[in-house]
Order: structure tokens, then C-alpha cells, then sequence
């Protein structure tokens, strides 16, 4: 009786595939089916919002035109611009020596420090304002100066507006401080730098990769904030359009007209952050 033996099929070769074997595998790319849905309910809807805005009539574009570049607007945009650089530029100094003190080793000026920052962030600035402009009720006179009618709408604005951003800013600037590695500060005093050279050559320039984005949101939020100052009739970019819709009474369009000046101005922001983010973050593979 012979013995059946069984035949196998040779076995595939090892090593690296051939064109032909490529050929033969399929690949199946992943289905996502619900993704894909999901955005296009989203562009629809998107699409009906902007039809719907673009066709309605009650928004009166043709105004919104007429009234978008016209020279009391532009007055009062350029107002707004002057009073976000001054206050940023005022309130980060404040903020970075506030920050000093914090971070100081003797106690009372870690107190006053800590106490500015309590205060000037437990209050709205719009209390802050009212009360910087009703200043002269408290005191009439400083110095033998009648304070009544020393402190004018702008003026007012700016010092309440840099007081309370310096609170905000202090704690920007700490936190960006104290992202600096001690080994740092530790071999700038081996090299025998004095505690400002050390500030100011060591610690902020690596500082500011953690200072700079919530820097840049603090910007947009003070530009933005500084609508809040038309309550004290300063004639910036929402009180200027205020002045204008009490006389013609059409709301609506312009209000649009200092939205649409606030949307251009912080996109512009938000690019010249992107670019000084990616400046301060050379070197340490954040850059994008």
C-alpha cells in the first residue's frame, strides 16, 4: 500500500517585497464617514448664517459702507490704538517691577507686591474708572492743587486702565520668570552679574516664550477693553459711532461699523503674535 503524502505550497520567499507582491496588497484607507458629515452639516449651516446676514436688510450695509471710513470714526479708531500702546506699554512696566517685588526675598515687598494684585484684580475697572474720574470728592485738593477738574476723560482713562492692567501683567510676567530654570540665575551669579543685569540679560530674554502669548491676548482684550472708557464720554472708536447713531438713530449698522474696525484690528494682532511667538521660540523646537 502506498503512502499518501500531502503537498504543501511553497512557502514566500523572505526579504523585501517585489513590485509584483505590492501590487497584490490592498490597502484599505480608514472611513470616516461621521467626520466628514459632521463638517458638512457644519459648512451648511455656516452658509445659511453668512446667506442670511449678507441678504438681510435690517443690517443696511449700504450705511455700514458710507460710515466705515468716514473721519470721526477713524478719529476715534486712532484714539483707541493710542490708548491700547499706552496702556500696554505703561501697565507691563508697572507690571514687570510688581513682579520684582513678588519674586523680591524681603518680605514687605513681597507684601506690597501681592497686595496691589489682590486689589486692583478684586474690582471691575469699571469701579476702577468711576472712581479715578469722582477722584476730586475725596480729595480736592493734593499739594495745593485742586484736583477737580485736573483729572480729564482721557486721563482718567489711562491711569485706570494701566493700574489695572499692571496687576494682570505682573502675574504674566512672574509666571514667565519663573519658567526660567534656576541653573540659569545660578550661573549668571557665578559669572558675577548683579541682580539687574541678571533681570534684564538673562532671565527676560528666556522669559519671554512664556510671556509673550498670554501678552498678546492681554493686548487684544485692553483693545477691546477700552470700549468700556466711552462711559466716561472718552470719544474712542464705540463712542464715536455713538455719537453719530443718537443723531441718525440707525443702531444697528453702526455698531456694525466698530465691530467690523475691532475684527480687522485684533486679526492684525493675532498675526504679529504669531510671529513674535515664533521669534522667541528659536531654538527650542516650539517654532511653527
Amino acid at each position: 500500500m502506498s503512502a499518501q503524502t500531502d503537498t504543501l505550497p511553497p512557502a514566500a520567499p523572505a526579504g523585501p517585497l517585489e513590485d509584483n507582491d505590492a501590487d497584490r496588497l490592498r490597502i484599505v484607507p480608514v472611513r470616516r464617514t461621521g467626520q466628514w458629515t459632521a463638517a458638512a452639516a457644519v459648512l451648511v449651516l455656516l452658509a445659511l448664517a453668512l446667506n442670511s446676514v449678507i441678504r438681510n436688510d435690517a443690517f443696511q450695509w449700504d450705511v455700514v459702507g458710507a460710515y466705515f471710513t468716514t473721519t470721526a470714526v477713524l478719529r476715534g479708531l486712532g484714539l483707541t490704538l493710542w490708548l491700547t500702546a499706552l496702556v500696554m506699554a505703561l501697565g507691563f512696566a508697572l507690571g514687570t517691577l510688581l513682579a520684582v517685588l513678588r519674586l523680591s526675598a524681603n518680605r514687605v515687598l513681597q507684601a506690597v507686591g501681592w497686595g496691589y494684585v489682590w486689589l486692583f484684580r478684586s474690582t471691575p475697572i469699571l469701579v476702577q474708572l468711576l472712581f479715578w474720574f469722582n477722584i476730586g470728592a475725596l480729595y480736592p485738593e493734593i499739594l495745593g492743587v485742586r484736583t477737580v477738574n485736573l483729572l480729564g476723560p482721557v486721563t482718567v482713562a489711562v491711569v485706570g486702565l494701566t493700574l489695572h492692567e499692571a496687576a494682570y501683567a505682573a502675574e504674566v510676567v512672574r509666571g514667565g520668570i519663573l519658567s526660567v530654570e534656576r541653573g540659569q540665575l545660578e550661573a549668571a551669579q557665578s559669572l558675577g552679574l548683579g541682580p539687574w543685569r541678571r533681570l534684564y540679560r538673562i532671565v527676560l530674554p528666556q522669559a519671554m516664550r512664556s510671556i509673550v502669548p498670554p501678552a498678546g491676548n492681554m493686548l487684544i482684550g485692553t483693545l477691546k477693553g477700552t470700549s468700556i472708557v466711552s462711559i466716561i464720554a472718552v470719544q474712542d472708536l464705540l463712542y464715536s459711532v455713538q455719537l453719530v447713531y443718537h443723531r441718525t438713530y440707525q443702531v444697528i449698522p453702526l455698531l456694525l461699523v466698530a465691530t467690523l474696525w475691532y475684527v480687522v484690528v485684533t486679526s492684525l494682532l493675532s498675526v504679529g503674535q504669531h510671529y513674535v511667538e515664533r521669534y522667541y521660540a528659536r531654538g527650542t523646537g516650539d517654532a511653527r
